[in-house]
């Protein structure tokens, strides 16, 4: 019997449903007609330098959401073409379908924001999937089995693989790997990539693909394909990776990429949620070490920031360690945040809450040390609080919380240390308004069911004290003496109050 095929197994699935959740199936030939494809060049040629983009489609969507967009037809995959096939021109790409890219607006002789997709309101967007999207570069040729396009510009690629097939996902993500390398045009739009072999779905970002930054897509029906897709690539889950949860961040002088998991997105949702709910003031995010909090935090401050319900808020982030600072306030400018300010001193602090500034402010707990009760009264503060069950104990948590007493205060912490017996504790602190004390959890059970921790094994070595022949002869006479093993495996005996050795 014939050994099925990946499309057999996996990719015809996976376009049936990809259909089902709201994605229009173009067939491989209308993409490739759609894309430029010359029927008359033989078929090896035909993928060499053709468009990445359905281009009648993205200058379509164009002129509609940007009805004073007036350039000629084609500049603007002009100006796409001339992004830098790497990290950073995927990084202005992505600021592009964040939609802050700019045109000039000649009747108005003014920039306006270029709209490349409407996240307002999802309907008015083309959603299309194809297969077999091929492209050659004149050096390589690439074809990726499943391909997502919004408004005509690719997003997403998923690699399929067969599950009879030993390290199946890991061969996918091989595949990716030297996509990357030999045709990186691809990956200038796509922004996300996902490899399964209809057990295992395994996703990350374009631009990183090492390992310890892909993560399994994880669904309540536990190993179902449908579920997995159903529920990453729904059009809600998508839109939301492109706006929100994809982070770029410099390290030791180096871009790297990021997504941020299911249990970062979920933390962000629950403490925005919370800090707009009007009747709740307290929340709690205890997430295990290691598990990324800071960009949760980042992500969460973001969110809050541009949040119009927030009706220009002040955002505090703070941090316990002077090392952070800096990094924490690089990453928030790489989300290109304007109103960011580091209250570097106490005074600095004061005066800003004082003036009533608006924005994200960078700061550490122990610039709150003697501050004045009531100094900004307003309820659209929102404090993020790093490592939370250290910092916010004793004299300096009640100067913060005196401070500012109608504002809203998330703690985070991978540690949540409780002593509510004595009326402290990070559950009593900011865990008061759920009645499991925590607004947003992720364990250590959760981190090593992923994969992201390793679990710890051990087993008790055996332990057993012999006591000398001879001291117990010296027992059993009747003497009064005490034997035992002390530190370093010495014998002390007592007899007659004398010690021996």
């Amino acid at each position: 019997m014939p050994t099925p095929s990946e499309h057999k197994t996996v990719q015809s699935r996976i376009l049936g449903y990809a259909e089902a959740i709201g994605w229009t199936f173009v067939s491989r030939e209308e993409a490739e007609q759609r894309r430029g494809f010359d029927p008359d060049v033989p078929p090896a040629d035909r993928a060499k330098n053709r468009s990445l983009y359905f281009d009648d489609l993205l200058d379509a969507k164009l002129r509609e959401f940007n009805p004073h967009y007036a350039e000629a037809e084609g500049a603007l995959l002009g100006q796409f073409r001339h992004f830098h096939t790497d990290i950073y021109g995927n990084r202005e790409f992505v600021e592009h379908l964040r939609n802050r890219g700019k045109f000039f607006d000649v009747d108005a002789k003014r920039e306006r924001d270029l709209i490349l997709i409407d996240y307002d309101d999802p309907e008015r967007n083309v959603y299309e999937v194809t297969e077999e999207w091929a492209f050659h570069n004149g050096h390589y040729g690439t074809r990726e089995d499943v391909v997502f396009l919004i408004n005509g510009i690719p997003v997403l690629v998923i690699e399929c693989k067969n599950a009879n097939k030993d390290e199946a996902i890991a061969l996918g993500v091989d595949q990716i790997r030297r996509y990357h390398r030999e045709t990186p045009e691809l990956f200038v739009s796509q922004q996300l990539f996902t490899a399964t072999d209809a057990i295992g779905f395994s996703y990350g970002v374009s631009w990183n693909t090492v390992r310890r930054n892909i993560f399994n897509w994880k669904d309540e029906e536990v190993g179902k394909l449908e579920a997995k897709v159903k529920s990453f690539c729904a059009i809600p889950q998508v839109l939301a990776f492109l706006k929100d949860y994809i982070v770029f961040a410099e390290k030791d002088e180096e871009l790297n990429k990021y997504i941020l998991r299911q249990h970062q997105t979920g933390a962000v949702e629950a403490a925005v949620g919370r800090a707009l709910d009007p009747r709740r003031t307290r929340g709690l995010v205890w997430h295990t070490q290691g598990s990324g909090k800071t960009f949760t935090m980042i992500k969460a401050a973001e969110r809050l920031f541009r949040a119009p319900g927030a009706d220009k808020p002040t955002v505090l982030l703070m941090i316990d360690r002077n090392e952070l600072e800096d990094q924490m306030l690089k990453n928030l400018a790489a989300l290109g945040l304007g109103n960011l300010e580091h209250a570097s001193s106490i005074a600095r602090l004061n005066q800003l809450l004082r003036d009533d500034y608006r924005g994200i402010i960078v700061t550490m707990i122990h610039k709150f040390r003697d501050m004045p009760a009531n100094l900004n009264t307003r309820t659209n503060i929102f404090v993020l609080i790093d490592e939370a069950h250290r910092t916010t104990g004793g004299d300096l948590g009640n100067f913060l919380m005196a401070g500012l007493p109608n504002a809203t205060f998330i703690g985070f912490t991978g540690t949540p240390v409780d002593k509510t017996v004595y009326g402290k504790g990070t559950f009593k602190t900011f865990g008061c308004e759920d009645g499991q004390g925590y607004l947003h959890k992720y364990s250590i059970a959760d981190s090593i069911e992923d994969g992201t921790t390793l679990p710890l094994y051990y087993q008790l070595a055996p332990n057993e004290m012999l006591v000398p022949h001879e001291t117990r002869a010296i027992v059993n006479s009747g003497v009064s003496a005490f034997a035992g093993i002390g530190s370093g495996g010495i014998l002390l005996v007592i007899r007659q109050g004398l010690v021996g050795r």
